[in-house]
């Protein structure tokens, strides 16, 4: 365990402690971490993983690593939860609870990046150290409530917290100093129930960045496969690469996030790495181009997607592109996380069932004009424009100038 927050984050500068608890929620942070720099002394506990965002955004880590089966969904199905208790998950949590609260004494301001799970631990290292709480959810939002229904509801009882803020949440967030929420019928929802929730755009948004680099584009519509950064992907990819040899008018590109070591292709296909971050696989006339850290070149350059991610999802929707999606055996993208995604993303997202065929007949109905208005029309407001962590960063330096801290409430 490295407890190294008193050195990292002494002298005049102010503090800042980092707590989050998954992929997108760690690159959220790590961006307003990064605005931060020079400016705080930054530090970060994650709660899921190893948060290695934080230390390229220049930040001292805070406690121990916890690395769970699920990757950060134990709720997400029974056999997520009693893999991640099997892995450690109550012992090890226990553990980051102290961490957070030692690396809080140095920190005049603690954000937190995630979910309610998140925002209880940030809220006890905060109360202990008597620092300022900012409290960033990327996660929730209103929009998961459309068309539900008790009879929906029953159905997700084991995700009722990903789909509404809990009273326990909402109680925490109103104790809060600075409340950020990913879209403006969020703002709304917490509003009415007495907290002071800000939209200042959306957190998807802010952290999708520019074309990294030249892509080898032949001339055809650009089809972005994602398989995501979870081991959904082991199952996705294959069946995305043969959906894509049923789409011979499309140029296939994969924004893949992991070594090719991950590669999971079906019988048949080769794979040939063209240099450490391009690789191509194909099968009799199939070519397909796999890019590693170039995921905003292939996102804006797509047409259509299809994806089994979270965040990944969510960006190609708000810069107008429809995106295909199936359900996976998990652990992220299960039947009822595509259901959330459908509601969230509305006329953006079509989820079809788990069959090349279903998906490339999905595509090119997602390619007709009218249908890609929609989608773009959807995914464009739903999701909305980027701009938050600029305000959320003068905000966090705000409070870290004040010099009245306290217990809070």
């Amino acid at each position: 365990m490295t407890i190294d927050a008193e050195s990292a984050c002494s002298g005049a500068r102010p503090g800042a402690l980092f707590i989050s608890n998954g992929t997108a929620e760690d690159l959220i942070g790590a961006a307003l971490a990064a605005r931060l720099r020079g400016r705080m002394n930054l530090s970060y506990a994650p709660l899921v993983g190893d948060g290695q965002a934080y230390a390229r955004a220049g930040a001292v880590k805070v406690g121990r690593t916890l690395r769970l089966p699920s990757g950060g969904f134990p709720f997400g199905s029974a056999a997520n939860l009693h893999a991640d208790l099997r892995a450690g998950l109550i012992r090890d949590s226990l553990g980051q609870w102290l961490d957070a609260c030692r690396g809080a004494q140095a920190a005049r301001v603690v954000v937190v990046v995630g979910d309610a799970y998140a925002l209880m631990v940030g809220t006890l290292a905060a109360r202990q150290a008597g620092a300022r709480l900012v409290h960033v959810q990327p996660l929730l939002s209103a929009q998961y409530l459309e068309g539900l229904g008790v009879r929906g509801a029953l159905a997700e009882l084991n995700a009722l917290g990903a789909n509404r803020p809990m009273e326990y949440e909402l109680a925490l967030a109103r104790r809060a100093d600075a409340v950020f929420v990913r879209d403006a019928a969020t703002a709304r929802y917490y509003e009415a129930r007495g907290v002071r929730a800000t939209f200042a755009g959306s957190f998807a948004m802010d952290v999708l960045g520019a074309p990294e680099r030249p892509l080898p584009l032949d001339g055809r519509p650009v089809l972005a496969l994602l398989p995501g950064s979870r081991e959904d992907h082991r199952e996705s990819l294959p069946l995305m690469l043969r959906a894509a040899a049923r789409l011979p008018d499309w140029q296939a590109l994969v924004a893949w996030p992991h070594d090719w070591t991950a590669l999971t292709f079906p019988d048949g296909w080769t794979l040939t790495a063209q240099g450490p971050d391009e690789a191509e696989v194909r099968a009799g006339h199939t070519r397909v181009t796999i890019a590693r850290r170039a995921f905003g070149a292939v996102a804006h350059s797509a047409s259509v997607a299809v994806g089994t991610s979270g965040t990944a999802n969510e960006q190609l929707a708000g810069l107008g592109v429809p995106v295909v999606a199936f359900p996976t055996a998990g652990p992220q993208f299960t039947a009822g996380f595509a259901r959330r995604q459908a509601r969230l993303l509305g006329r953006a997202l079509s989820v079809v069932k788990a069959d090349p065929q279903a998906v490339a007949q999905a595509v090119r109905q997602a390619a007709q004009p009218p249908v890609q208005a929609r989608a773009a029309l959807d995914g464009m407001t739903r999701i909305g424009p980027g701009g938050a962590l600029p305000r959320i960063a003068d905000r966090v330096r705000e409070l870290g100038e004040q010099t009245d801290t306290g217990p809070r409430g």
